[in-house]
């Protein structure tokens, strides 16, 4: 979806996209986003350290937290639309429509966020390129 001019002078993250201006349903701000990823990597890393063999700032195994962190947002974000992060901090991932992204969605999004490029080129409002190629959008839920 292309903003057109009008969605400047609207003036909030989102406005182009027809979401609230805050509150939920509207598109979800850096600081929860941060934190969410912050708390997902965490558990990942956690998972991969007893499954996987990883050692926290050791050798060997150093992509198995984002192999667990990859899996997690595809099953989770694919099924129940929010990651624990997302959950615990009240964000949740659906199309553009409202409806839930689903497992294509899911496993695009996620490829492109362990990629991590995409995560961090934004468009004009506020949502990420990993959301805009999923065709997806981040939410606030409270």
């Amino acid at each position: 979806m292309v903003a057109d001019s009008n969605d400047a002078e609207a003036g909030y993250p989102g406005a182009g996209l027809g979401l609230p201006a805050s509150g939920p349903g509207s598109l979800a701000r850096l600081g929860p986003r941060v934190v969410a990823v912050i708390i997902d990597w965490l558990i990942c890393s956690v998972i991969a350290a007893g499954f996987l063999g990883y050692r926290f700032g050791g050798t060997g195994h150093n992509w198995a937290p984002l192999l667990v962190f990859f899996i997690e947002n595809v099953l989770l974000v694919g099924t129940l639309g929010s990651t624990l992060g997302h959950r615990l901090v009240g964000l949740h991932v659906s199309k553009m429509s409202g409806r839930p992204a689903g497992p294509v969605a899911a496993l695009v999004r996620s490829v492109l966020l362990c990629l991590f490029i995409p995560v961090v080129v934004w468009d004009k409002d506020g949502r990420g390129l990993h959301d805009r190629l999923a065709g997806t959008v981040l939410r606030r839920t409270r």
